[in-house]
């Protein structure tokens, strides 16, 4: 299953380095959000739903498919 912080990104055509640019972090913790390997503050969440205009649902609810 794709991230949706990366599927959100690429949408709005952003590498990761533009991404960690407007949200005052390294490209290196945007790969590791994306990865699933980082669990970014709640500050940082609200400033990628931002940046990425969608809400934090959109980006990190996870559905339970049961």
């Amino acid at each position: 299953m794709i991230n949706r912080v990366k599927l959100t990104r690429m949408e709005k055509n952003l590498t990761q380095q533009q991404l960690a640019a407007r949200t005052g972090i390294t490209r290196q913790t945007v790969g590791l959000i994306e990865k699933g390997q980082y669990n970014p503050s709640l500050q940082l969440c609200i400033k990628i739903a931002k940046e990425l205009e969608v809400t934090l649902n959109d980006l990190f609810w996870e559905e339970n498919n049961s």
